[in-house]
């Protein structure tokens, strides 16, 4: 019985993310924020990390960058490239978790979030942990930061955020903070 409730409840949650990602294409709904919320109750799984190649930053720094609610700005790579397409090889769907650190402007984002430039920061810090304990990290992140948000296909996540993720090896963490139109995510591949 434990068994189908913990089955039933991940996919509702992976339902959720699936709906926040995709609504989140669009502008701000309050769609998200629930789904948002549903996405903190996710069970957490264990932790691992691997070495990753970076994606280097040359362009104008995401600090820089205005706030914006739809997912427009997210679609090239922070040094300033078009992100290109997912090789063949990557996986056509992926498990993943993420570490959420809201700031002012972004999706769903609480009135009291810090400034884009105070929550990069904060990401970097928490990146750090979660290369070593990605539940900790967990613990630590913002509303929606869940250690096992499910599975995502390709094509729902901004692209952006799909090509590091789905190029990730299981159970490592992406080196660097990722914008997304509802904040900086630190990911983990988990299958």
């Amino acid at each position: 019985m434990q068994r189908t409730t913990a089955v039933t409840v991940g996919l509702l949650v992976v339902l959720g993310v699936v709906l926040v990602l995709v609504l989140g294409r669009g502008s701000s709904r309050p769609a998200a924020k629930a789904a948002s919320a549903a996405t903190a109750s996710a069970p957490p799984s264990a932790s691992a990390s691997a070495p990753t190649p970076t994606l280097a930053s040359a362009a104008p720094s995401e600090d820089e960058r205005a706030p914006t609610s739809g997912s427009e700005g997210f679609d090239t790579l922070p040094d300033g490239r078009k992100v290109p397409e997912l090789p063949a090889s990557a996986p056509k769907s992926v498990g993943f978790g993420v570490v959420l650190i809201s700031y002012d402007g972004a999706q769903s984002a609480p009135k009291d979030s810090p400034s884009k430039a105070d929550a990069k920061q904060k990401a970097i810090r928490l990146l750090e942990e979660a290369k070593q304990d990605f539940v900790a990290a967990v613990a630590r992140g913002d509303r929606g930061s869940t250690a096992d948000a499910g599975h995502v296909p390709r094509g729902v996540l901004e692209p952006a955020v799909e090509y590091p993720l789905f190029l990730l090896e299981k159970g490592a963490v992406h080196p660097e903070p990722i914008d997304t139109p509802r904040g900086y995510w630190i990911v983990r591949r988990n299958k």
